[in-house]
C-alpha cells in the first residue's frame, strides 16, 4: 500500500475528535459552500460534497437544513480559510487549516499555543511544501473492484485506490477533485464522503517523551473552534 493508505490508517486511530467538533467543522463548511455557490446542492458541487460528509458522521437532516438556511441569510458572516504553518518541539512541522470570521483572534490564539508549548509559528510557505495536498473519496464496496476502478480513474487523476473497513478510498491530487466527483456521479456511484488532506512527504520518529511534547501542542490547536484540520510530520 502507498502513503495515502498508511496516512489514513494512522489518522483514523486518533483524529476526528468529538462529534460536536465534527458538527461545528461541517457547519462552517456549509456556510462557505453556500456563500460560494448558493443553497441548491444540485447546482453547487461543493455543497453537495459537504452534505455527503455531514451524513457520513450522522449529522441530523434538520441540522443540515438549518445550516443551509442560516448560511443563505445575508446577515450571516463569512468565514475565511486561513492556513497557518509552524514547528512543534523536536523539529516537527505543523500545518493548520482554519475557517475564521476574525483572523486577528485566530492568529493570536494559534501563536499563543505555539509559544506555550515551545514551538514557533512560521511564515507563509515555511512548511507547506513538506505536504502533498490531496483529495479523497469514499465509496461503497458492493459490486466494485478496486483494481478495475483504479485503472478506470487514472485518467481523472487517481493515484491510489484501496479498500478498508469503511469502503473503497480514492486518493488524488487536490486539483483532481472536480473531475473525479463528476465522473463518479455520472456513473451513479454513491459518494459516501469526500474531502481534502495534506499528507506529509517525510515523517520523523520521536521517542515517547518527545511525542508527548508534540501532542500537547496538537491538542491545544485542535481544541480551538476556528481550527478545521491539523497535519504534522511526526510519525504516528
Amino acid at each position: 500500500m502507498g502513503r495515502a493508505f498508511e496516512f489514513r490508517k494512522a489518522r483514523k486511530m486518533k483524529r476526528w475528535s468529538a462529534m460536536s467538533k465534527a458538527f461545528t467543522r461541517i457547519g462552517k463548511d456549509i456556510v462557505m459552500a453556500v456563500k460560494e455557490g448558493g443553497p441548491d446542492p444540485d447546482a453547487n458541487s461543493r455543497l453537495r460534497a459537504v452534505i455527503q460528509n455531514a451524513k457520513s458522521v450522522n449529522m441530523p437532516k434538520d441540522n443540515i437544513e438549518r445550516a443551509i438556511k442560516r448560511a443563505s441569510d445575508k446577515s450571516q458572516g463569512e468565514y475565511k480559510e486561513v492556513l497557518f504553518e509552524g514547528y512543534a518541539p523536536h523539529g516537527i512541522a505543523v500545518l493548520i487549516e482554519t475557517a475564521t470570521d476574525n483572523n486577528t483572534r485566530t492568529v493570536a490564539n494559534i501563536r499563543s499555543y505555539f509559544n506555550k508549548c515551545n514551538g514557533s509559528l512560521g511564515t507563509s510557505g515555511s512548511v507547506e511544501f513538506m505536504f502533498d495536498h490531496t483529495c479523497n473519496f469514499r465509496i461503497p464496496t458492493e459490486g466494485i473492484d478496486p483494481e478495475e476502478l483504479e485503472l478506470d480513474f487514472i485518467d481523472f487523476g487517481a493515484e491510489e485506490v484501496f479498500e478498508d473497513e469503511d469502503g473503497i478510498m480514492i486518493y488524488a491530487p487536490f486539483e483532481s477533485f472536480g473531475a473525479i466527483q463528476k465522473e463518479l456521479e455520472s456513473r451513479e456511484i454513491e459518494i459516501l464522503s469526500s474531502g481534502f488532506e495534506r499528507i506529509p512527504q517525510v515523517t520523523k520518529e520521536l521517542s515517547a517523551e518527545e511525542a508527548e511534547d508534540v501532542e500537547k501542542l496538537l491538542e491545544k490547536i485542535e481544541e480551538d473552534d476556528d481550527v478545521q484540520n491539523v497535519y504534522h510530520t511526526m510519525k504516528e
